[in-house]
């Protein structure tokens, strides 16, 4: 039978002052506060208390490895998992739930995602990747098309993001939109049909990277793993501003709001609201800022729930019909200027 893994439950069922005892890493505390030689597979500083970590928020960071996030993911780290493998991040949340949770509350945790005995155990023939850096880039692009001018994107800002309309290939006739994961390696690109009309099932309006296999290996796309125009934020900020989607983030950076990023979608994941915490400073604010219509509401609420225990979340709420590319520059800076971003 396969475990089942609630990732908040765990992460909320954790002390960190339990977990740091349990892994025989010696601290000091200073309040909720906790210093040590950082205790991270890799690093082990035993020159410096580089690591902290906030007991209270559960969250920790190492200026030496610049390794950051939350209690379940410094578990996961430690029992020698890689964070940015979804496979191996489930296995070591399995390894960290057997290790840290009672019989009684483990009967109780909810379900959230099934870890089968087959996916703990690696394959033997099938290697599985996901989000890996791309061995090619995309060439020719036209940052001049009429479709970017109309969405008021100045060229600056078309070359700051890479984008351009794409005449060729599985992109043909879409604006192609470079991905980035958190390291600033290029790991895909979605295609944004530019033909409104021709929207349908076959051809949607945004075309995400899909599987793909070379040499026995299986490239798999996942977009909560990361979050769009994250590697552009030198974090820890003070402000940053989480929108929903792509041209949300490229039009409000086009309006002087340069701490953006996108979560791809209408919910934000475990893995993004772990990024966005990091990006921001622990007395700094998440500003959500998600269309003005039902799915932007879930945006929101999903922001709170994820990020909400790990840093300060306000948002700033459109009316209705309304989305943060579809305002012009002066709404968008009174928006920005009357939350203080």
């Amino acid at each position: 039978m396969g475990t089942w893994v609630n990732y908040r439950k765990l992460r909320e069922s954790l002390n960190f002052r339990d977990v740091l005892e349990s892994y025989g890493v010696k601290v000091s505390y200073k309040g909720d506060q906790a210093t040590a030689f950082c205790p991270l597979p890799g690093h082990e500083d035993k020159k410096s208390k580089s690591f902290s970590a906030n007991i209270a928020k559960g969250i920790f960071q190492c200026f030496g490895c610049q390794a950051q996030g939350n209690v379940l993911e410094f578990c996961i780290r430690m029992e020698g998992f890689n964070l940015e493998d979804s496979r191996e991040f489930r296995q070591g949340a399995v390894k960290v739930q057997e290790r840290f949770a009672r019989k009684e509350a483990a009967r109780s945790v909810m379900v959230r995602e099934e870890v089968t005995a087959s996916s703990v155990t690696p394959e033997a023939n099938v290697k599985r990747v996901v989000n890996a850096p791309l061995d090619f880039e995309l060439k020719d692009l036209d940052g001049g098309h009429e479709y970017l001018k109309a969405r008021g994107l100045s060229p600056e800002t078309i070359e700051h993001f890479g984008i351009g309309y794409c005449n060729r290939g599985m992109m043909q006739g879409r604006i192609a939109i470079p991905l980035h994961d958190k390291a600033g390696r290029l790991i895909g690109y979605v295609g944004r049909l530019v033909d409104e009309d021709a929207v349908e099932d076959e051809h949607p309006k945004y075309l995400l990277p899909g599987k793909r296999e070379k040499k026995g290996v299986v490239y798999e796309f996942a977009k909560g793993e990361f979050v769009f125009n994250g590697h552009r934020v030198n974090g820890p900020v003070r402000e940053l501003v989480v929108v929903e989607g792509f041209f949300g983030a490229m039009w409000l950076h086009e309006c002087g709001c340069e701490n953006v990023v996108a979560l791809m979608g209408s919910s934000c994941s475990e893995h993004q609201a772990a990024i966005i915490s990091g990006l921001v400073a622990p007395d700094g604010c998440v500003y959500v800022m998600p269309d003005g219509d039902a799915a932007g509401e879930k945006c929101a609420v999903s922001v709170f729930e994820m990020v909400g225990t790990l840093r300060p979340v306000r948002w700033i709420r459109l009316e209705s019909g309304e989305d943060p590319d579809s305002l012009n520059f002066e709404q968008v800076r009174r928006l920005l200027d009357d939350d203080g971003v």
